[in-house]
């Protein structure tokens, strides 16, 4: 596994020569773009797979570092195991707004790894599987009858955007970009309320949005703050973001550095998934949880059924139906998930809703777990959760709940 104090890897360090065509080339090799190859070498040990990206690894990403355990379950089923096991899990998870609040045990434990290693071991493990890394920015993508080429120089049977909010691969395809929300990401010294938990507080204003702590279990905290980009206002500036996470978790952001911000394209109850040679995975097919802002498991999710579905067109003997058979795959995942997201993201611009969904979480811990799926994986708006809503949004009104029982 990679740390911290790993070096570059690709054909270039390891001192071998690409070749010109390759059975599938990734673009980005973050968690989305690592999982496609994982997916199509576990399926297809022999298949010839190219990783791109501009970075060297390790490399930082903003990003809230936190990691579902759904997320290790779907990399068990492409080979990649004790991912985490040198973290420390977290098991508490901390939901505010305006001084009412409910804190419980999850169900699972969570992990907060910081991408700068995340993706390292990631990339770590597709390279270990069979897939070539080299550094390289893609700028230019033309589609031809039996293969896709990058750049005039790199041409694939296939080729797979897992290159983040600002894909090229999908501006590429002419695809529009959807709903944007924007962050802004630090780490600090954790604050001694916050250890060993997972804190949320949601704001009073621009929903969705929320300020977090998230205890990655070494002494620090992956902290910040984000909100959902609207047309008729302008986006926050850096000291807006700043003074909005101030104000909702004070004292979080004190001794903190690396402060970096980022885009997020929400996702929604229509997505339009590329047919042919060309596929779209993670950020880059505007996956982002509209509630959380949660996008590992998307990644892991559509890059591994991705490597699947190239692997399958290939042994049909029709590469150019990798698409159609990735878009099947990803709404058999993903689709009714999205449209409860969608839903749930709608009502969550309602200070009511928020309060009635807390106060029904630390009454009803079914409740509670129910939320915590819907905003991690692969969850929906269950009976439970719409009864609890309604008896809490036509119950007399209570003073602030709290639960910090383990229950």
């Amino acid at each position: 596994m990679a740390d911290e104090t790993s070096t570059k890897a690709g054909p270039t360090a390891r001192g071998r020569t690409a070749p010109t065509h390759w059975d599938l080339v990734v673009v980005g090799a973050g968690p989305a773009g690592a999982a496609t190859a994982l997916g199509a070498l576990y399926a297809d040990p022999e298949l010839r797979v190219l990783l791109l990206d501009r970075a060297d690894f390790p490399r930082d990403k903003a990003c809230g570092d936190g990691v579902a355990p759904h997320v290790l379950d779907l990399l068990a089923e492409v080979g990649v195991t004790g991912l985490v096991e040198d973290r420390a899990p977290a098991d508490r998870l901390h939901l505010g707004r305006g001084g009412m609040a409910v804190e419980r045990r999850m169900a699972r434990p969570a992990w907060v790894v910081p991408r700068r290693i995340l993706d390292a071991r990631l990339v770590d493990a597709a390279v270990a599987a069979g897939a070539r890394l080299l550094r390289h920015r893609v700028r230019a993508l033309r589609q031809h009858a039996d293969a896709v080429v990058l750049d005039g120089e790199i041409s694939a049977g296939v080729v797979v955007g897992a290159d983040g909010a600002h894909s090229v691969v999908r501006r590429a395809l002419g695809l529009p970009r959807g709903p944007m929300a924007l962050a802004l990401r630090g780490y600090a010294p954790v604050a001694s309320g916050r250890r060993g938990a997972l804190v949320i507080e949601f704001g009073p204003r621009h929903q969705p949005s929320y300020a977090w702590s998230f205890d990655r279990g070494d002494g620090r905290a992956n902290i910040g703050y984000g909100e959902a980009l609207h047309r008729d206002r302008p986006a926050p500036t850096r000291a807006q973001l700043l003074e909005r996470l101030e104000a909702l978790l004070p004292g979080a952001a004190e001794g903190a550095e690396h402060w970096v911000g980022h885009h997020l394209p929400l996702s929604t109850a229509r997505r339009r998934s590329p047919a042919g040679r060309v596929l779209l995975v993670g950020d880059a097919a505007g996956l982002v949880n509209p509630l959380t802002g949660e996008g590992i498991y998307y990644a892991v999710a559509t890059g591994i059924a991705a490597g699947r579905a190239v692997v399958a067109a290939r042994r049909e003997g029709r590469p150019e139906r990798a698409g159609e058979l990735h878009a099947h795959a990803t709404r058999r995942i993903l689709l009714s998930h999205l449209r409860h997201t969608a839903l749930a993201a709608r009502l969550a611009r309602s200070a009511r809703v928020v309060e009635a969904a807390l106060r029904a979480s630390a009454a009803d811990r079914h409740v509670f777990d129910d939320i915590v799926e819907l905003g991690l994986a692969r969850g929906r708006l269950t009976p439970a959760i719409a009864f609890g809503l309604a008896r809490e949004l036509v119950a007399p009104t209570r003073p602030p709940a709290r639960d910090q029982g383990p229950a």
